[in-house]
This record gives C-alpha cells, structure tokens and sequence, in this order.
C-alpha cells in the first residue's frame, strides 16, 4: 500500500516555528557580532535560548546554514530599507532619504552590521557568490540614477560608484564604530539626535558634491 505524500513542505511555517526560528537568529546574530564565525557555535547559542543542541539542528542542519541565515536577514533587511533612490524624480530628497534609511539601519541592527562588515572584510569567504549576486544590482540601480539626473543637468557628473561607497561607509561608521563615537562624546550610547546630526552632515556634503558649478 503506498504511503500517503505529506504535506509539510507545501505548507506554510507554523507560527510557533517562525517565532523559534526568529529568536534563533537574533542570538546568532549578536553572537556572530561580538565572536565572529569561528568564535560561536551551536553549543552557545543552544545554551543562551535554553534549548538543546538537537532542538537547534531541527530548525538550522549546522552553523554554516545558520550563518547564511543570518546574513541573508541582514541583506534582505539592508536592501529593502534602501530601495528608493532610482524611484526619485528629485536627487536632493533621494539623498536624504537614502542616507536616513542606512543611518536607520545601523541604529536599530548594530549586530546585524557588524556581522555583514565582518564577513565582508574577510573578503566574504562564506558569502561573495549571494553577495555579488544581490549588491551588485543594487548598486548599479542607484549610480544609474545619478546617471540620469545628470544626463538631466539637474547634478554634477562624478564617479557615482565611488560616491556609493562614501555614503555606504560613512553610514555604515554609525554601526560599526558607534561605541566608540559614544565614548569620544561623553555618552553611553548614541542617540536619535547624534544620528539626526549625522543625516543632516552627511546629506549636506554629499548634496554639496553634487552642485554644478556656474
């Protein structure tokens, strides 16, 4: 008599599931933040849910996937808080809102940076092949906007690739260097004002750069 097929795979995540999976991979990704890679392991994040290393493997097969996971959450989360400037008729507002969605990003996921930085400043060993393929849309989408308004006389014509990188490091500071930015300043964490300072500093300049001389 044949077995009868199951339906699990077709159907959709339990939300009991979602919800693991969830708590699952915001321990991943603070461990991964403060440990990196070789310093975390399924133990320890077994360990800090109060689960078992069996219950783990249920839901992610080794700490390869679980890291993939993990990146794939951020980019996703990355791209999708960005993808506004190439709809914009206007690069002065393109500008501010891209540079308050990355600097938004890198206040409310500073683990989620870090994890990213760190795998990419090791020159992407476990991510470059998803990376490449997800970035370098994104990125050509966006300098094709600048394209365009300069083709329109509406900014300068620069190198718009590297204008990218300006703006994705110095946002990307307010992640990765936020601690110690708090300290230079006095403060035990930043603020909503230090990062409302950073938007209007860093869209200003970059605003700046982009003025057609007369």
């Amino acid at each position: 008599m044949p077995k009868a097929k199951s339906t699990e795979t077709n159907s959709p995540p339990r939300p009991a599931r979602l919800r693991k999976q969830e708590q699952i991979l915001l321990e991943a990704e603070a461990q991964f933040a403060r440990s990196g890679f070789e310093g975390v392991s399924l133990d320890s994040i077994a360990a800090a849910l109060g689960v078992s290393r069996q219950n783990m493997l249920y839901y992610y097969a080794s700490k390869e996937e679980l890291y993939a996971a993990v990146l794939d959450s951020v980019l996703e989360a990355w791209l999708d808080s960005m993808a506004t400037m190439a709809k914009s008729a206007d690069p002065e507002t393109a500008v501010s809102n891209y540079v308050r969605a990355k600097l938004r990003f890198s206040q409310q996921r500073p683990s989620g940076s870090v994890v990213f930085t760190r795998e990419v400043m090791a020159g992407a060993p476990r991510y470059a092949e998803k990376l490449a393929a997800r970035v370098i849309p994104h990125l050509r989408e966006e300098v094709r906007a600048f394209q365009r308004w300069a083709r329109q006389g509406l900014i300068a014509k620069l190198d718009f690739t590297h204008l990218m990188f300006l703006i994705w490091s110095s946002t990307q500071a307010y992640a990765d260097l936020a601690p110690q930015f708090a300290l230079l300043i006095g403060k035990k964490k930043l603020g909503d004002a230090d990062f409302e300072a950073a938007h209007a500093l860093i869209t200003q300049l970059v605003i700046r750069s982009l003025k057609r001389s007369n």
